[in-house]
C-alpha cells in the first residue's frame, strides 16, 4: 500500500514551521494542505490535548473571520500526533506566503479572553479546554517563527527517500 503524503515526511528531521503537505485538484480549482508544525515529532512533548483543543477553536475562529483570508480558508484542525495543525486553503500558495498570516494568528491567541464555542451546545468536549496553556503554546510558536523567519528549513519539508526493489520491497533510510 502506498504511503500517504504526510507519512512520506522524515519525521526525524522535521522542525517546527509552515510546510506544504499536498496539493489536490477538486474540479476546476486547487486546494492545498499545509502542515503548521509546532513541535519536533518524537523529540519534544506533543501539545497538551486541552490546549490543542483550545488552539483549534481560537485559531479556526480567527482565520474564518480574517477579512483578507476568510474566503480561502477551508479547514483548520489538529494533527492526530498533536505536534501541529493542518490548514487547508483554496488555491496554491508557497509556505512563505503564509508566514505573516500564521504569525499574526498565533500572536492573536494572546488576546483571547475565552475559547470560542466552548459550550455544551457548540462543542463535543466542552470541558476539554485550557486557555492559559493554549496561550503559552501560541506565544512559544510565534516567538520561534520570528526568530527563524530567515531560515528556509521552517518552510521546506524534509522528505524520506525510499528505495523500492523490483519485488516492491521498501527500504527506508536511517
Amino acid at each position: 500500500m502506498e504511503l500517504i503524503a504526510s507519512f512520506s515526511v522524515d519525521h526525524t528531521l522535521i522542525v517546527p514551521g509552515i510546510f506544504l503537505s499536498r496539493v489536490d485538484r477538486l474540479g476546476d480549482f486547487r486546494v492545498t494542505t499545509y502542515d503548521i508544525r509546532l513541535k519536533r515529532p518524537n523529540k519534544e512533548p506533543a501539545v497538551d490535548v486541552a490546549a490543542m483543543h483550545s488552539l483549534e477553536h481560537i485559531i479556526a475562529t480567527y482565520l474564518r473571520n480574517d477579512p483578507d483570508w476568510k474566503d480561502e480558508i477551508i479547514y483548520w484542525g489538529p494533527m492526530g500526533c498533536l505536534t501541529g495543525f493542518y490548514l487547508i486553503l483554496k488555491g496554491n500558495r508557497a509556505p512563505k506566503e503564509l508566514y505573516g498570516l500564521i504569525l499574526r494568528t498565533f500572536k492573536a491567541v494572546e488576546d483571547a479572553q475565552e475559547v470560542p464555542g466552548a459550550t455544551a451546545v457548540n462543542c463535543g468536549s466542552c470541558l476539554l479546554h485550557d486557555l492559559a496553556a493554549a496561550k503559552r503554546y501560541a506565544a512559544e510558536f510565534a516567538a520561534y517563527l520570528e526568530k527563524n523567519a530567515g531560515n528556509d528549513d521552517i518552510f521546506e519539508y524534509p522528505r524520506t527517500n525510499r528505495l523500492v526493489t523490483e519485488e516492491g520491497q521498501n527500504f527506508y533510510d536511517s
